[in-house]
């Protein structure tokens, strides 16, 4: 059996994590629309805290990737594209913060610099 279980283990997790991350940034992007629709700062500050969610997914999808291609490298381009399209989707979910941010800047005429990503 060796250490192979658990490379599949951490490939599963990603496949897992990759779509919770899709599913959120859509979530949060329709919503951030509602607000820019709707003229409503608080609902859009509301939102760009969620921001954290998707930071949090796309680190444990790296790390996880990260050891799958440590394990065995004859996985390092499949594992080299699905941490691309994780960072993708969690740039988009920072593009979702601006559009929040403006959303702010639109109601009070302040521009926030709203919970600033690590990233």
């Amino acid at each position: 059996m060796g250490a192979l279980w658990f490379l599949e283990l951490a490939y599963a997790a990603a496949l897992i994590d990759i779509p919770r991350m899709m599913e959120k940034t859509i979530d949060m992007l329709h919503r951030s629309l509602d607000t820019f629709v709707k003229g409503d700062a608080d609902t859009a500050r509301k939102i760009v805290v969620e921001d954290d969610e998707v930071d949090n997914l796309y680190d444990q999808v790296f790390r996880e990737l990260l050891t799958f291609m440590a394990e065995d490298p004859k996985t390092i381009t499949r594992a080299t594209r699905l941490i691309w399209v994780a960072h993708n989707l969690e740039r988009s979910a920072d593009r979702v913060t601006n559009i929040c941010e403006r959303v702010v800047y639109m109601v009070t005429g302040k521009m926030e610099e709203i919970g600033v990503s690590k990233y």
